[in-house]
């Protein structure tokens, strides 16, 4: 049996476990077990990975395996991992049970609430894994759909307008995306043979030009708009907003990551020449969504849009690197969302950890929370500088890499982009330290604030989790470097190879 099929199996018995029993206090058990069961599997994924390599495997997928699911269409299960796979599974897998710990004290349809959390990670794993493009997009969907439920039933404020609005948004991407993937699946034998949805298959041939200059901007904005890619980010705001504190976490940190993956390893990578020639209007909307995002989140009060517009900015850093398509930017831009999901993921565990001892998440009616509540408040602070790029903490290392690898191409457009991206910096700066000042320091605006208590055991066991893992990148950011560059280097031969 793959090793790869445990990712999927956990979360599914760890489901079945939840659906059994009846008392709450044994589904948060059965929740943290299973999540962390999938913890300590991705770590062991990473042991047989590098065990593999260092027994002479040069295979760029390991670990494959393949199955024929609908023969009529070549339609198969085709699993493998590489490099790159493999540190967003164990993101994912970081990101979900600091995420069950964060959620420790959901009260209302709490089986249902770690079910649907549950099955959504588990969509993300099968998405990360995939090598069959319709296989990829069925766990796409997976991943997607439960947004819907999590927002419209467990979500704040105005919850059904955020939940729909989310889906519809998705959801057009989806048919965007599932038209780009029938172009692929219907151009993956130009001359003549079998018609496949197999990614390393596909990657082997070349699609006519014409081709990939007419479903390449399907695929990118298909992805992209799950990435916020401007200006079919709308939904992101909104949807973070509402979302309550796991799902928010599994929503910019994991979920989000999805649009970015999946614009490289299959938009850019199987439509290489329509990435070139299209890759200068998407660089503009990206910078966009970088520059437009981080000016959003300054003229925001509320904490979770504050949160929710600077995800748009970083993730916006994610595709602008990308499309930069040189091996040092991308290395970056895979660190950006490993990066970016670990530290907006701890933001929004700790939002909703301050919403639920103040009860609102305005910050002109918060002050002086530093007092009363230090270990959340330090914990916030560290997640701020991680933001803002402050070096030793993974935002740093990502960053840098993006901005050199990006100003490597010499051409006046790229720089000019570049230096303009660049600015988000300062901007972000600002935003963070502004937001530290007034909801952490100063006097203490309400006496009740007094009464506030400190983090309990659950809630740190989360927040510890991510500020190691935001850590360990930003002091000793060369292994997870070494794990993705070969993966990249050669996808960006590829790249090179095909124009």
């Amino acid at each position: 049996m793959n090793p790869l099929l445990f990712l999927i199996l956990i979360p599914v018995l760890t489901v079945a476990g939840i659906a059994l029993v009846k008392d709450l206090k044994q589904v948060r058990v059965i929740s943290a077990v299973g999540m962390g069961a999938q913890l300590l599997f991705s770590f062991y994924l990473v042991y047989l990975f590098y065990s593999l390599r260092n027994a002479g495997n040069t295979d760029a997928m390991l670990l494959v395996s393949t199955s024929t699911w609908y023969e009529a269409f070549n339609i198969q299960y085709k699993f493998g991992i590489d490099g790159i796979s493999l540190s967003m599974i164990v993101l994912t897998s970081l990101v979900t049970f600091a995420g069950v710990f964060a959620s420790w004290q959901v009260d209302f349809l709490t089986k249902e609430f770690f079910i649907s959390l549950i099955i959504l990670a588990s969509g993300v794993f099968g998405f990360f894994i995939s090598l069959d493009l319709f296989t990829m997009f069925l766990f796409y969907e997976v991943a997607v759909i439960p947004m819907y439920l999590l927002i419209g039933i467990w979500g704040s404020g105005p919850k059904e307008y955020s939940a729909m609005k989310l889906t519809l948004m998705l959801m057009a991407g989806s048919a965007l995306l599932l038209v780009g993937l029938l172009g692929i699946y219907f151009n993956s034998s130009p001359e003549g043979g079998r018609l496949t949805f197999d990614l390393t298959e596909i990657a082997k041939v070349s699609i006519p030009r014409d081709a990939q200059l007419f479903f390449f901007p399907f695929t990118f904005i298909g992805f992209g708009v799950l990435g916020a890619l401007f200006p079919f980010h709308t939904w992101s705001p909104d949807g973070h907003a509402s979302a309550p504190t796991a799902v928010s976490m599994l929503h910019a940190g994991v979920l989000m990551k999805l649009g970015g993956y999946g614009a490289f390893r299959v938009a850019m990578y199987l439509l290489p020449e329509g990435a070139h020639a299209m890759a200068w209007i998407f660089i503009i909307l990206t910078t966009i969504s970088v520059v437009y995002g981080a000016f959003g989140a300054i003229w925001q009060k509320d904490l979770k849009y504050i949160n929710a517009y600077s995800s748009v900015s970083h993730c916006g850093l994610v595709l602008f690197a990308l499309l930069m398509m040189n091996e040092t930017a991308t290395t970056g831009a895979i660190l950006q969302m490993i990066s970016h999901g670990l530290m907006t993921a701890l933001f929004f565990a700790l939002i909703g950890m301050i919403y639920g001892r103040t009860h609102t998440r305005m910050i002109d009616e918060m002050g002086g929370l530093m007092k009363v509540i230090p270990f959340l408040s330090v914990v916030y602070v560290i997640a701020g500088l991680a933001s803002l790029g402050l070096p030793g903490l993974s935002g740093f290392v990502a960053e840098m890499t993006i901005f050199v690898g990006s100003f490597q191409n010499s051409d006046t457009f790229h720089r000019i982009a570049t230096i303009v991206a660049c600015s988000s910096i300062v901007i972000t700066a600002v935003y963070i330290l502004r937001v530290v000042g007034i909801l952490l320091l100063g006097p203490i605006k309400n006496e009740h604030y007094n009464e506030l208590k400190d983090a309990k055991w659950f809630e740190k066991v989360s927040t510890i989790t991510l500020v190691i893992s935001i850590t360990a990148i930003g002091m000793a950011p060369f292994w997870l470097s070494a794990l993705i560059r070969e993966p990249l280097g050669d996808i960006i031969q590829h790249l090179i190879a095909r124009l």
